[in-house]
């Protein structure tokens, strides 16, 4: 990946502004240190013995962190933060680090909050902005869901985005959302450079289902898996206390199974995990239903789990889109229940099956301590790459530091689950379920 796409980060000028913010700029002194534009990361971790060509500046990825010199000066700035998509754990929290780095690090006074994602943009929703200062933001990590709401869509409405941009003088933009909302980001970003507006654009990636491409996890997947660990739980409990009793649970996972993947290894109660990446048949007798049976003939219960992006492609009738530019799913969840319990009654084996979608308790959860501190180290991130100028990149962790990476080269693709790789094996190794169930 590094080979074939180019990491350099685009920036709106030459930085003049000494930065409000007192680092030292020696290695040793044991005092926090600046980041300079000369610290990169390489991406990935696999090495092949032997010489190896130099590596090129595009190929390794910036270092994010607070620079000594910046971009804006801090009392003529005025930021913007909106938050995109469907609830996810930890929005509150970055949306804390992003105003606290902003005021308390840099100074900056003007704040303010889009409401209800993109849509707040537009005049014709008449949202207004929410002002935002250390005082309405302080408490707000131990509330799930977003101070400033959130919608779908709206997000193509570029030229009507940057006319509120300019109306309200911002000169930068915080994008909290997932691939979509950074999308439109991108198209955002490239109107202002079109208009030759200063305003720079950072995105903060949000997705529970963890499929950004190059990034190491987005936010509220950890405290995801959590909160699915618990229904996993439940429904275990039920399964065991039942005749024959079948725990299903449906998770999250449009077209990447990691929050199902990671829940089944959390939890050590799965016996079946069926996800977008694996296919899997229904019948026949290497098919997932004959499995299932045989399972319950050893063991009198079972537990599965399926994320929602499983079967679509033989359960879409037709294509239809979202607001957000998604496509609507099939709901796997039900159909798998509803043909569990025919091939059971049809064979006359009485089973007890329920059937738990936990997707928006799990959404609108707060975050669990380990996002909570990535959060606010994402929101810290952040605010340094827009001070220092930086614009049209997201922030993400690559090999266990903080980055800068192009939005373009972030939502090129999606990240899914190596069905030959070694989390897919250590799945099957924990469920014990087939290889493959495919006739």
């Amino acid at each position: 990946m590094a080979g074939s796409n180019d990491f350099t980060i685009e920036y709106l000028g030459k930085r003049n502004v000494q930065s409000p913010i007192i680092m030292s700029t020696i290695k040793g002194d044991h005092a926090a240190n600046y980041v300079t534009d000369d610290e990169y990361i390489r991406l990935g971790s696999d090495v092949t013995p032997g010489p190896q060509a130099p590596l090129k500046k595009s190929q390794v990825l910036e270092k994010a962190g607070p620079r000594e010199m910046i971009y804006f000066a801090p009392a003529n700035v005025h930021a913007g933060i909106v938050t995109c998509g469907g609830l996810c754990p930890g929005l509150n929290d970055v949306i804390r680090a992003l105003v606290r780095n902003l005021w308390y690090r840099y100074g900056v006074r003007r704040i303010s909050g889009i409401q209800f994602g993109y849509l707040g943009f537009l005049p014709e929703h008449q949202y207004g902005v929410k002002p935002l200062s250390p005082e309405n933001v302080d408490t707000i990590h131990k509330l799930g869901g977003t101070l400033l709401g959130s919608a779908r869509g709206g997000g193509q409405e570029t030229s009507k985005i940057v006319d509120t941009l300019e109306q309200l003088n911002m000169n930068m933009l915080f994008t909290i959302g997932g691939d979509g909302t950074q999308k439109g980001a991108l198209a955002v970003a490239e109107e202002i450079e079109r208009r030759k507006l200063k305003i720079a654009v950072v995105g903060i990636p949000k997705t529970v289902d963890n499929d950004f491409i190059l990034i190491q996890k987005s936010f509220g997947f950890d405290t995801a898996v959590d909160k699915a660990v618990e229904t996993i739980d439940a429904a275990h409990t039920e399964a065991i206390s039942a005749i024959n009793g079948i725990g299903l649970v449906k998770l999250m996972g449009r077209e990447a199974g990691f929050i199902a993947v990671h829940t089944a290894l959390a939890s050590h109660d799965v016996n079946f995990v069926l996800i977008p990446e694996v296919p899997f048949d229904l019948d026949g007798p290497n098919g997932f239903l004959t499995h299932l049976e045989q399972r319950m003939a050893r063991r009198n219960h079972a537990v599965i789990v399926v994320a929602e992006g499983a079967m679509q492609d033989q359960l879409q009738t037709e294509r239809k889109l979202d607001a957000g530019g998604n496509l609507r799913l099939a709901d796997v969840g039900t159909y798998l229940r509803d043909q569990i319990n025919k091939y059971f009654a049809d064979k006359k084996i009485e089973i007890n099956l329920k059937y738990i979608d936990p997707s928006y308790i799990i959404r609108s959860a707060p975050a669990n301590p380990a996002d909570s501190i990535y959060c606010e180290r994402l929101g810290n991130a952040a605010a340094h790459a827009a001070m220092a100028g930086k614009t049209k990149l997201i922030i993400g962790l690559v090999n266990n530091e903080f980055a800068h990476l192009p939005i373009n080269t972030v939502v090129a693709q999606r990240n899914l689950v190596d069905p030959e790789g070694n989390l897919w094996r250590d799945t099957l190794d924990a469920t014990l379920q087939p290889t493959l169930m495919v006739n």
